[in-house]
């Protein structure tokens, strides 16, 4: 089946972009009301982080989202097949100087989990070498294609598993290679504080000011949005006084900074990630409590 998938996404890699692009918004949207555990997952994120909409507007947010999603999958075929010459046409890269200034320097380019993260973080690597990590997928095959995608442009990045711990990036930082780095999700307790994300109690991975104080290493924001006819990677200006003295104040930081972020393209984040997964208190199960309350809602 795998096979057959990965055949039909080939395929797809021949289509111009408009239509790669109008096609992984209809096969978003056709998601949106198939995945259902996934729209709930995202609506009840939306909910829990944008108290101010309401029930409709929650629900076309939750909608346009998905449509992104799907666009993104689509999309992704160009990384995996398509032409370095194509890829450069889809995406642009603005202020890659200030990038540039901090040549043989320790770099950390924080990218957060929006759909464009992959499409400008591969652009990107034709400029420059860049380590990563990587989350292994259930499917052997889809793990493969994506460090193909990842490594086709240019064979001497480093992507690591997240498997292999942070030792290989830290390493890899004191070489002066620029770190991609993708610290916005919930990993569990173990290197995380609770600081808040759009008003809630949040497991926050400490990896970005400890990565930044063992390295010395500058932290320059890489913003990837995605807009009409492609997608625009944004390098922000570095961090100043970062990290300071307090680890937690640096990882709190580092959410105000992506939640200002996310409220410029909100339908671009990952909300179909469960982002509050781990709680205070660990009995608690935020999801199914959330899900459960929306479905009889949804009854009512």
């Amino acid at each position: 089946m795998d096979r057959v998938a990965i055949f039909i996404f080939w395929m797809l890699h021949w289509l111009p972009q408009p239509v790669l692009a109008m096609l992984g918004r209809s096969f978003g949207k056709l998601a949106f009301f198939l995945a259902r555990e996934r729209r709930d997952v995202a609506l009840v994120n939306l909910k829990s982080c944008m108290p101010e909409l309401d029930e409709d507007e929650v629900y076309k947010l939750a909608q346009r989202h998905f449509m992104a999603l799907g666009r993104m999958a689509t999309e992704w075929t160009v990384l995996w097949w398509g032409s370095e010459k194509r890829l450069r046409r889809m995406v642009r890269i603005v202020n890659l100087d200030r990038l540039l200034a901090y040549k043989g320097v320790p770099v950390i380019l924080l990218a957060p989990h929006f759909v464009g993260l992959d499409m400008c973080g591969v652009r990107l690597s034709m400029e420059m070498t860049l380590c990563t990590m990587y989350t292994q997928q259930k499917n052997r095959r889809f793990t493969e294609l994506f460090l193909k995608g990842r490594m086709r442009f240019n064979s001497a990045n480093r992507p690591f598993s997240r498997q292999e711990g942070i030792r290989p990036l830290l390493r890899a930082l004191k070489e002066n290679i620029p770190a991609y780095f993708l610290p916005d999700q919930d990993a569990g307790r173990e290197g995380a504080v609770f600081v808040p994300f759009f008003g809630q109690a949040a497991a926050t991975l400490t990896s970005l000011p400890r990565l930044a104080k063992a390295a010395n290493a500058v932290v320059i924001p890489a913003i990837p949005r995605q807009v009409e006819n492609g997608y625009v990677l944004e390098i922000g200006e570095p961090w100043k006084n970062y990290p300071g003295e307090d680890i937690k104040e640096d990882t709190f930081r580092m959410n105000l900074y992506i939640e200002s972020v996310v409220r410029t393209m909100p339908e671009q984040y990952f909300w179909v990630h469960k982002r509050f997964k781990t709680q205070t208190d660990p009995s608690r199960q935020f999801y199914e409590e959330a899900i459960v309350a929306l479905r009889a809602e949804k009854q009512s």
